[in-house]
């Protein structure tokens, strides 16, 4: 049994049809004449693994969530701000 070498650039075109395109692996591999599993192998290499993935996701998380805590700080100083002009407004009219 020969192990047939393919080009980077076929086995990006394979990968593309798959991810970007919409076709089923079966498909793409039938069409192409590769293998299924080397398909599915030359997908899943491309494809961030569900770790890199959950940590990119946390970190954009955090990212939100420093972004808004330093929002709300500053909305509740504008807010005390505006109550202690309030206040002082009152009182210069009375």
């Amino acid at each position: 049994m020969s192990q047939q070498r393919y080009t980077p650039e076929f086995k990006d075109e394979a990968v593309r049809q798959v991810t970007e395109k919409g076709h089923s692996v079966q498909e793409v591999a039938a069409r192409l004449g590769v293998s299924s599993h080397s398909l599915y192998k030359w997908v899943k290499a491309v494809r961030p693994d569900k770790d890199e993935q959950r940590a990119d996701e946390l970190l954009d998380a955090k990212k939100e969530i420093l972004k808004l805590r330093a929002e709300l700080r500053r909305v509740e100083e504008e807010r005390d701000i505006l109550k202690k002009a309030a206040a002082y407004f009152a009182r210069e009219s009375e």
